[in-house]
């Protein structure tokens, strides 16, 4: 499958946390416009790359591993085993705001699950996804009657996805679909993390992404989601914070323009991760370490 959008999108610090009272960045950033594309192979392989803000970002999963590009990080693995493509708009979109400094210090919190649902470009994905999900209920969500599904990380999946200085504490996923057509309409994603070096308090990251996903269409028989808006709100908590609690939200808006399935010519080798990771996962000699990251 390949994809391809635009995408518009903002941050803010809310008034009265501590970040707005300290002055530490502006009250509001100008609307940021830019392009992503996405590319995906059954089983498991997907790569998407985002150009916004002068920045560009790159996730992928090869199959085996799932990684990431930045300009201020360069090429690192995802934390956890592979999943599939959850959350790659929102996470990455989030990424390009964040300043380097910001991004070492809450690389668990947001890196962790850039894995996403694609906004329902991938049916079958958010199908496989929350076919373990626990029945929630009905709610009238985005102007249509839904019924609740929800999903929450084992504790294997958070010890995995946690190391020495950051713990996964939870990680919540509840979809709405539609009660007439059974597609995903609006989807809530919520994940806290504690954070300590040695040395220093623990901090903790809490961050919540709602989107609503619209204008399906049929696609080669699919229906496709073609457009969509997420509100992502970051909270940062702890005693290390003295002035309190650090709130900021993120706008972002996405249009799919063009979308087609059996892409001719798309083979394994567009999603070989970066030379310098494979050399660590796969250190068999004689292997041809080309990436398209480096074409």
């Amino acid at each position: 499958m390949y994809a391809t959008g635009n995408v518009a999108m903002a941050m803010v610090v809310e008034p009265g946390s501590a970040s707005a009272t300290t002055g530490a960045s502006s009250a509001s950033e100008s609307t940021q416009k830019g392009c992503f594309v996405i590319w995906q192979m059954m089983p498991d392989k997907w790569l998407i790359e985002l150009f916004v803000g002068g920045h560009k970002v790159v996730a992928a999963c090869d199959g085996n591993v799932a990684w990431r590009h930045t300009p201020w990080l360069g090429a690192h693995a995802a934390k956890g085993g592979v999943r599939p493509l959850r959350r790659a708009l929102q996470a990455t979109n989030l990424l390009v705001y964040l300043s380097p400094t910001t991004m070492i210090n809450c690389k668990f919190s947001l890196l962790a699950n850039t894995n996403s649902f694609k906004k329902g470009l991938d049916p079958m994905a958010i199908s496989c996804v929350f076919s373990t999900a626990q029945y929630m209920g009905e709610k009238h969500m985005s102007g249509v009657d839904c019924f609740v599904l929800k999903l929450s990380a084992e504790p294997a999946d958070l010890a995995e996805r946690s190391d020495s200085s950051a713990e996964m504490i939870k990680h919540v996923t509840v979809g709405y679909f539609s009660q007439r057509s059974g597609l995903l309409v609006h989807l809530e994603d919520s994940y806290l993390t504690r954070i300590q070096t040695p040395g220093s308090r623990p901090m903790y990251w809490e961050t919540t992404t709602c989107t609503r996903i619209e204008d399906y269409r049929a696609v080669e028989g699919m229906m496709i989601a073609h457009s969509g808006h997420s509100s992502v709100i970051i909270t940062r908590f702890g005693d290390c914070l003295r002035a309190g609690s650090e709130v900021t939200r993120m706008e972002e808006t996405y249009v799919i323009d063009d979308l087609a399935f059996n892409v001719p010519g798309l083979s394994v080798d567009s999603f070989i991760p970066p030379k310098e990771m494979l050399k660590s996962y796969y250190p068999e000699e004689g292997l041809d370490w080309s990436s398209p990251l480096h074409r």
